[in-house]
């Protein structure tokens, strides 16, 4: 990949992951890794263009119904697709069905961009990455076979250790705190060819394990505040993006915070 390349134009596809939950604003709208990417990549063309399509807990069934043939149709320089993740946390999975959705998305997808972008996504380590890892390793040997077929990049986030580190991760346990969706940026910057501007891969300092009683505190707001209406949306059929908008769905000139209010108001918590 050619050093100090340029990039016109990038356009985001995906989940949550990729909307940007959970590096929130004061405004109440997401930023998110895509939206930094962005922002460093416009500083170096003043031409460039900027659209993400992706909304929170969409399946990959979802994404490729709803975003696969408007990004198509925007020709991109970038393209960057993230999803199949929510599929494999549900209690049951055709995971089949997911890689041939996910297939379908990058047949569709590869021939209309400059460069497709796929990732290895990042889980916090814990229990509930034990339960579904064997899930997320059949989506990323996948993943890595399409980008083989395609020419596709693979950001691979997922062996890395500092995204493990759970002081990165929101208290939802599901969604990267600002310092985590920095990280991606930069990780994702890098495999475009650009200079790096720092060590993404950089361990957090050390820091003492929280006591007994600290940890139970967290563990019962995280069921009451999310897990127990994340597992409510999943007996009701229901999502949290049920309803809601792409935050930037035009590939428009990109401007720090250039979020149409209305796109704001539906993006909000």
């Amino acid at each position: 990949m050619q050093i100090n390349a340029t990039y016109n134009s990038f356009v985001a596809l995906g989940d949550s992951f990729t909307e940007g939950m959970s590096d929130l604003l004061p405004d109440g709208s997401y930023r998110g890794w895509a939206d930094v990417l962005a922002g460093r990549l416009a500083t170096r063309n003043p031409d460039f263009r900027y659209a993400n399509l992706a909304v929170r807990g969409k399946l990959i069934g979802q994404i490729v119904a709803e975003q696969v043939d408007a990004a198509a149709a925007m020709e991109a320089d970038v393209v960057t697709l993230v999803g199949g993740l929510n599929d494999t946390l549900r209690p049951k999975v055709d995971m089949a069905r997911v890689r041939d959705l996910l297939t379908e998305a990058v047949e569709r997808l590869a021939p209309t961009c400059g460069r497709l972008v796929l990732m290895r996504s990042p889980g916090r380590n814990g229990p509930v990455m034990e339960r579904f890892r064997p899930r997320m390793e059949e989506l990323f040997a996948h993943i890595d076979t399409l980008a083989a077929r395609h020419g596709a990049l693979v950001v691979d986030l997922y062996g890395e250790p500092v995204l493990g580190d759970p002081r990165l991760w929101d208290v939802d346990r599901l969604h990267l705190t600002a310092e985590g969706h920095r990280r991606v940026a930069e990780a994702v910057w890098q495999a475009l060819g650009m200079p790096p501007e720092e060590d993404w891969r950089e361990p957090l300092p050390p820091v003492g394990r929280p006591r007994w009683a600290t940890r139970r505190i967290a563990d019962a707001r995280f069921a009451r505040e999310h897990l127990g209406p994340w597992i409510g949306r999943r007996l009701t059929g229901r999502s949290s993006g049920d309803g809601r908008a792409p935050k930037r769905p035009e590939l428009l000139p990109y401007e720090p915070g250039s979020v149409p209010s209305e796109a704001r108001r539906r993006t909000s918590p």
